[in-house]
């Protein structure tokens, strides 16, 4: 059987003066994912290894990683598609906590930000918000992102701008901007529309190419800035 080279950023900041490459060789196997690799060398070669994981079924996100020059999955992407070698890093733009372990709270306070939740006004309705079927098929994408920070990662403006809203975050105020339940138009433009809003976005489409759900930040992104143009002038969205 043939083999498939491991080849794993390794970094633990309490110990180690710099990152390095440790190298494993493991036998390939019909339907073998990064993940599953990272699972037998932690298993039976190296039980310090650190990652995360979850779900295994590209669901959850937190198997994100940077896996032979670009942002995926490790749950589903399949070695047999990477060749001889899979070269393994952590996120970028984010600090090592040990090998593939990343400290996740900067893009989380980016989400929080955008206040990821419906804001229904100071008059909901005493059941609930009937929303008809063709409201509803305008939050299709948006709400299928995962979190997995995959954009966020690939996005060259968060490494300049670590304040920069980031494209995961704006993708997620524009599925609320969409949602005919939501009261917070105006706000949702101003959260999005400062300093470190999507003005910044230089349309590089990096985040789009990277989702593993082939979702459209850079288009989300445009949305918002045409809602804040629409309601500078005026004008009905």
């Amino acid at each position: 059987m043939s083999k498939v080279t491991f080849n794993v950023f390794r970094f633990d900041p309490e110990t180690d003066a710099g990152p390095r490459y440790q190298r494993y060789e493991i036998e390939q196997a019909p339907g073998l994912t990064v993940l599953g690799g990272l699972l037998e060398i932690q298993a039976k070669t190296d039980p310090s290894l650190a990652f995360r994981s979850a779900c295994r079924a590209a669901v959850c996100g937190s198997c994100a990683m940077h896996i032979n020059g670009q942002y995926r999955l490790a749950c589903e992407m399949q070695t047999e598609m990477l060749g001889a070698t899979v070269t393994v890093r952590p996120l970028g733009h984010l600090s090592v906590i040990k090998d593939l372990v990343v400290e996740m709270k900067p893009f989380w306070d980016r989400y929080k930000e955008i206040k990821p939740y419906l804001m229904p006004g100071d008059n909901p309705p005493e059941k609930e918000f009937i929303q008809s079927c063709d409201d509803r098929e305008k939050l299709d994408g948006g709400i299928d992102c995962i979190l997995c920070s995959c954009c966020y990662n690939s996005c060259p403006v968060v490494g300049t701008d670590p304040a920069y809203v980031g494209p995961a975050a704006a993708l997620k105020a524009d599925r609320f901007l969409r949602d005919s339940r939501d009261r917070a138009r105006e706000e949702r433009l101003l959260l999005t529309g400062g300093d470190h809003g999507v003005w910044r976005c230089h349309t590089v489409f990096s985040c789009q190419e990277v989702c593993p759900k082939d979702l459209n930040p850079t288009g989300a992104i445009a949305d918002l800035k045409l809602g804040a143009i629409k309601a500078k002038l005026g004008l009905r969205s």
